[in-house]
């Protein structure tokens, strides 16, 4: 055990493993929740289940019934606008600061995410593709020096990255974001400002323009 995993608590690691099965749809809106079964689910006593639940609910990923248990929150469109419109507010921000100051260790390790990158799409992996998503996007931040704007970046994620999900289902989708995400680095090479924030933008603008489709086609689990 390395890293991360070796830190963490028994109730960090379950309030993770639920956090990421929410965000993935492994667990869709509407699934109810006991403390048993997160137990059951993630090999862990009731206790670290119910500090999970009642953390999840303040990010508003679950919701907390009297009398009823919990059940994972619906996708709420305004809240997705909300946090895709802070979102971009920081990410432009930050490629602007990238172009100025940029560490070449994350650069390399830019490089590194697309390359994954073209690995997942070839495989057919969303899931893989969309952790180095998030690596890329969290190496910019690295590499200008400001992980603090990620980290609030990260938080409101937890409202896009289901809507997310659902757009990843097409190959064409997947090649669209990897070119997305090279004119990017080509731009913060160049040192373009104009540019980078131009490309950012389309970039974080994708999911906006797909919201109403993937609205229509899934009714349910949309507020």
């Amino acid at each position: 055990m390395t890293g991360k995993a070796a830190s963490e608590s028994v109730t960090q690691r379950v309030e993770r493993q639920l956090r990421g099965d929410i965000l993935t749809l492994v667990l869709p809106p509407g699934s109810r929740l006991s403390e048993q079964e997160i137990g059951e689910r993630y090999g862990s006593s009731r206790q670290p289940g119910r500090e999970a639940l009642i953390a999840l609910s303040k990010s508003r990923l679950v919701e907390i019934l009297p009398q009823r248990g919990a059940v994972v929150a619906k996708i709420s469109v305004a809240k997705l606008m909300q946090a895709a419109f802070v979102r971009e507010a920081i990410e432009t921000a930050v490629i602007r600061y990238a172009c100025a100051s940029f560490h070449f260790h994350a650069r390399s390790r830019l490089d590194d995410c697309l390359k994954a990158q073209e690995r997942a799409v070839e495989a057919g992996d969303r899931t893989e593709f969309r952790r180095y998503d998030d690596l890329f996007h969290r190496t910019l931040a690295d590499g200008a020096g400001l992980m603090m704007a990620w980290n609030v970046v990260e938080d409101l994620k937890a409202h896009i990255d289901r809507a997310c999900c659902l757009s990843l289902g097409k190959e064409e989708t997947l090649r669209k974001l990897l070119q997305e995400h090279k004119a990017i680095v080509a731009a913060l090479d160049a040192r373009n400002v104009e540019a980078a924030e131009a490309a950012m933008k389309n970039h974080l603008s994708e999911l906006l323009q797909d919201l109403p489709a993937l609205e229509g086609a899934h009714p349910d689990i949309f507020e």
